[in-house]
């Protein structure tokens, strides 16, 4: 019964709910959709620029749906053949950064509790930097077999069953040496007053940085060295993902680089949208040409590369199950 209560509240949402930003219901247009997800399209100007965003909000807890990934070996797909290769499920999203080269994911991808893909904690110093390497402890969006989601940093080891997760950023290592080990990122763990638990999730995804903590903007770019310089303050297509207190995913697409029509946004702006839409953890993925989010198959964002869809190596899926 309660659970049935849930969805119809859920179901009755306004778009006064979501703060200042105008976002409104968009769910005749993708149909069909359960009742624990419901789509919404804002057009509302942002820092008056011109802009264009969807909202994907779900209630993790719905037995009906599946949260899980799909993933390539040496080569990518676009959304759209990712939706073909899974039977059509309800939402493909983006996620990791990735090789251009290797077509690998430079970030965690957890299946049905399985390690797919490993964090990047390696990377090589330029310039007067030369000889030397940082060690970021990268982030990821988990949820676990209970349905309960969790945003941390996680070191990972394709020789341990889990990766080590902490639940605040800490300052990446310098030093002289590109291999990263675990005895490493622990001792340097222990100036943080921090401990590294197990993290054990059945589906999770990795990107960054960290948007959103305790419900306020919180922006580990530092931390997490995603993007340098001011690149944080430029508006750009996003894509992120993140949760509510009350056991919802929530999930935001950000089209740009369309002049005149969809600047997209900074990282600072898209944490707010996700603190308006209720989350209290969210973090940023990988944004520019890959930000797709796909609805039973249609595009919401129209992509910013002008070929369409960029192939990627890996998605976020929510299926309905059979």
């Amino acid at each position: 019964m309660k659970k049935i209560v849930s969805y119809l509240f859920f179901s009755l949402l306004t778009i006064s709910s979501f703060g200042q930003t105008n976002w409104v219901s968009v769910d005749s247009l993708y149909q069909p959709l359960p009742i624990s997800a419901k789509l919404f399209k804002t057009t509302s100007p942002l820092s008056q620029k011109p802009f264009i965003a969807y909202a994907l909000i779900v209630e993790l807890k719905d037995p009906s749906l599946d949260f899980t990934v799909d993933t390539t070996f040496n080569r990518r797909l676009t959304p759209a053949a990712f939706y073909q290769k899974n039977n059509k499920p309800l939402a493909i999203l983006n996620t990791s950064f990735f090789s251009f080269t290797t077509h690998q994911n430079l970030n965690i991808v957890v299946k049905d509790g399985k390690q797919l893909a490993f964090q990047i904690h390696s990377i090589a110093g330029k310039g007067k930097d030369t000889m030397t390497w940082r060690h970021p402890i990268g982030s990821a969006l988990g949820i676990n077999r209970f349905r309960m989601p969790d945003v941390a940093w996680v070191y990972t080891d394709s020789f341990a069953k889990y990766p080590l997760a902490i639940q605040q950023p800490i300052k990446p290592l310098k030093d002289s040496t590109a291999l990263f080990t675990k005895q490493t990122f622990l001792k340097n763990l222990k100036s943080s007053q921090q401990k590294a638990k197990n993290w054990k999730m059945a589906t999770a995804v990795g990107g960054g940085p960290v948007l959103v903590q305790n419900g306020k903007i919180s922006i580990a770019n530092d931390q997490e060295m995603k993007f340098a310089g001011k690149a944080i303050d430029d508006k750009h297509p996003r894509s992120a993902i993140g949760y509510t207190a009350d056991g919802k995913l929530v999930i935001v697409a950000i089209e740009g680089r369309h002049p005149g029509v969809a600047e997209g946004a900074t990282l600072k702006e898209t944490a707010q949208l996700l603190i308006e839409l209720g989350c209290i953890e969210a973090l940023n993925l990988d944004g520019g040409g890959s930000s797709c989010l796909l609805i039973n198959g249609k595009q919401t964002i129209t992509p910013s590369d002008k070929e369409g869809e960029r192939a990627v190596p890996g998605v976020f899926i929510i299926q309905l199950k059979n």
